[in-house]
């Protein structure tokens, strides 16, 4: 007979496997946008782009600054 802490760790990993597979399913049927989608902040062909529209480029974050070694007591 199998143990209930053996049982519920196989439902965890599979409920979590199949999440993901779930997830990952959502997003390949809508992975990539349609050209009307992807410009439609542009504006139309040949006009000037509406004010806003080109957004500028973020600037990279510094990395986090590390917290100073505790020093043991002496």
């Amino acid at each position: 007979m199998a143990s209930n802490t053996m049982a519920t760790w196989h439902k965890r990993t599979r409920t979590h496997k199949n999440m993901g597979r779930k997830r990952k399913n959502k997003e390949a049927r809508k992975s990539t946008l349609l050209a009307t989608e992807l410009f439609a902040g542009m504006g139309e062909p040949g006009k000037p782009a509406p004010a806003g529209a080109v957004k500028p480029a973020k600037a990279a974050k510094a990395a986090p600054k590390k917290a100073p070694a505790k020093k043991p007591a002496a």
